[in-house]
């Protein structure tokens, strides 16, 4: 499937040079709890919104939410959600203002077990990724969907991403027929990419971008 890619790129050095790198066990061990309570918020608020809009807001998210410090953010109260519902400089969006001290309580609950959020994704196998987006999901707010996965590539953790792209791709390589939503397709879908990862050697991460390069537009 590369070769589908060289052809949108131009040449073999152009496309590697933009597939993604995940991230080390390592380097997301070394990644403290507030940093990504901060980016699983900025998933959230990415949620619907263009990037470039939350992104150039973020600054003055930091500091409201005193840096993302997840045991001060879960004491938030309903009344201090409600003030910065009249602050002009953020996006005031309610719910996704709300998931902020809820995913600080998820952040809080996974320290407790494994020691930190990263060591929470470190250790879980890439085999089963889709595993990781049900426990984000079943324990966070608002991180359902795509959120979960594009919160973990935004962390550096290897995934794949079902885009409209990569779901094309695989109802065409007969992998399934509809947009995989059931676990049993979500197993189906990761059952191919563990077989591809192992073939080829290469991170789902890669591989999800490679496999949306063959969809023609």
């Amino acid at each position: 499937m590369l070769e589908y890619g060289v052809n949108r790129f131009g040449s073999l050095e152009a496309l590697e040079a933009q597939l993604p790198v995940p991230a080390t066990d390592e380097q997301l061990l070394g990644v403290s709890d507030d940093r990504y309570l901060s980016l699983l918020s900025r998933r959230v608020f990415r949620a619907g919104l263009r990037h470039s809009v939350v992104d150039a807001k973020w600054p003055i998210f930091e500091e409201v939410f005193w840096h993302f410090d997840p045991d001060k953010v879960v004491l938030l109260s309903a009344e201090h959600i409600e003030r910065l519902m009249q602050d002009t400089r953020i996006i005031r969006h309610l719910g996704k203002l709300k998931s902020v001290p809820r995913n600080a309580q998820m952040v809080l609950d996974v320290r407790r077990e494994y020691g930190s959020f990263g060591a929470f994704l470190a250790q879980w196998p890439v085999e089963d990724i889709v595993g990781l987006w049900r426990a984000i999901a079943r324990q966070g707010y608002q991180l359902g969907g795509l959120s979960a996965p594009r919160f973990l590539r935004m962390a550096g953790k290897d995934t794949f991403v079902l885009t409209q792209d990569v779901v094309a791709a695989l109802i065409a390589q007969g992998v399934v027929v509809k947009q995989p939503t059931s676990q049993r397709d979500l197993a189906v879908v990761q059952a191919f990419f563990n077989e591809w990862r192992e073939q080829s050697g290469r991170p789902l991460c890669q591989l999800s971008m490679m496999l949306a390069l063959t969809v023609n537009h």
